[in-house]
C-alpha cells in the first residue's frame, strides 16, 4: 500500500482521472436533488418508500452514494496502481526516460 503525498510525482494520473469521473457522477446526483427542489418542490413531500418522503429518501441515497463511490474509488485506484504501466512509471521515478537511438 502506498502512502503518496499530494505533490508526489509518482501519483498515478489514472487515479486522479478516476476521482474526477466519480466526483462528476456525485455532482450530477446532487444536481438532481437541487433540480427537484428548484423546479418541482411538491415532489419532495411524496412518500414513495413506505412512509418516508422523497426528500429524506434522496438525502439518504446521496449519503449512500458517497460511500459507494468512495469504495469504487478505492478499488479502482488499487487496480490502477497494480497495473504494469503504473509499476513501470513508479520504478522509473514517475518520469518517462527518452530512449537513445544510435
Amino acid at each position: 500500500m502506498s502512502h503518496a503525498k499530494p505533490n508526489d510525482p509518482n501519483l498515478s494520473p489514472g487515479s486522479a482521472r478516476i476521482g474526477l469521473v466519480l466526483f462528476v457522477m456525485y455532482v450530477l446526483l446532487y444536481a438532481g436533488l437541487i433540480g427537484i427542489v428548484l423546479f418541482r418542490p411538491e415532489l419532495l413531500s411524496t412518500r414513495p418508500f413506505g412512509g418516508v418522503n422523497l426528500a429524506i429518501a434522496y438525502g439518504m441515497g446521496l449519503i449512500g452514494a458517497a460511500f459507494l463511490l468512495a469504495i469504487v474509488y478505492m478499488i479502482a485506484c488499487r487496480m490502477v496502481e497494480g497495473s504494469p504501466a503504473s509499476r513501470q512509471a513508479a520504478s522509473s521515478g514517475g518520469v518517462r526516460k527518452k530512449q537513445h537511438r544510435d
